[in-house]
């Protein structure tokens, strides 16, 4: 894919891009917006170096994508004033991080968000990658028999799987069903879409086959040949595609810091 306005390097041949050309502290013009939406769809996930952002930047650069989505559960750890932006932080006080499983954001709202943009200002001496798993090239390493098999069943995703199975008091958590094959409304394309990270079972089956069929998803969308590795330098910011690609959040570098700031693009009912 030929650009005019950015330049995209590839990280792997399957996904990932390294876009540079652009600066997003300040505004973008019309042509670079187009670009990176092309980048996006066509990579997946898109990782931008040397871009210290404010909230007001990273708001702005979001809003060139659509509106924010506000999770109800990212209530505890949004920013002081921009409820927009959510706190990632971990340090030596840390006893879990989230996002270690392989999970799409937020997959258990009724219209999950298209992308999310993460920035790091303050990252580990070593370790602290994320990686990135392509749920288009999964489902067409399925066979044709798993295909039919598997295309017109709902899964349930329930955000209450991200708090060991516990509500936090006073909080409402969403549930809700999305198709287990979906499309992506902008490439037309056939994707996974249930992750170990919210899916709890599959609709209209005994459990036992629900929780086989998902064990097997949840296995293999990690493999190696779907996958790129983004490895962070401080003021890096990652955009990646939730509604085809899968993220898991390498917590290595205990008791390290590893901390910024994230953004959600408002998305649709899958479909």
């Amino acid at each position: 894919m030929e650009y005019s306005a950015i330049t995209v390097t590839a990280l792997t041949p399957g996904m990932g891009g390294i876009v540079s050309g652009v600066d997003l502290t300040q505004p973008l013009s019309d042509i670079q917006v187009a670009e990176l939406h092309r980048a996006l769809d066509d990579r997946l996930v898109i990782f931008f170096r040397d871009q210290p952002l404010d909230h007001a930047a990273h708001i702005r650069f979001a809003n060139y994508f659509g509106g924010i989505h506000i999770a109800p559960s990212t209530k505890p750890w949004q920013a002081p004033g921009h409820p927009e932006v959510t706190v990632i932080h971990a340090d030596a006080d840390s006893t879990f991080v989230a996002g270690e499983d392989w999970h799409s954001d937020m997959s258990c709202d009724p219209e999950p968000p298209l992308g999310s943009i993460l920035y790091l200002h303050t990252i580990p001496p070593c370790g602290g990658d994320t990686a990135f798993s392509n749920m288009y090239a999964a489902y067409d390493a399925l066979s044709d028999r798993m295909k039919d098999h598997l295309e017109g069943l709902t899964a349930m995703h329930d955000a209450v799987v991200g708090f060991g199975g516990i509500t936090p008091e006073g909080m409402t958590l969403p549930r809700t069903s999305h198709p287990v094959i979906r499309t992506h409304p902008s490439t037309g394309r056939k994707c996974i879409y249930v992750n170990k990270g919210f899916t709890t079972y599959i609709e209209g089956i005994p459990r036992p086959e629900s929780d086989a069929l998902l064990a097997y998803l949840f296995d293999h969308v990690k493999q190696p040949l779907f996958q790129c590795r983004f490895t962070w330098e401080a003021h890096s910011i990652a955009f990646w595609d939730n509604r085809c690609a899968q993220h898991s959040a390498i917590w290595d570098y205990f008791p390290q810091v590893r901390s910024g700031f994230r953004v959600q693009i408002l998305g649709d009912v899958p479909r």
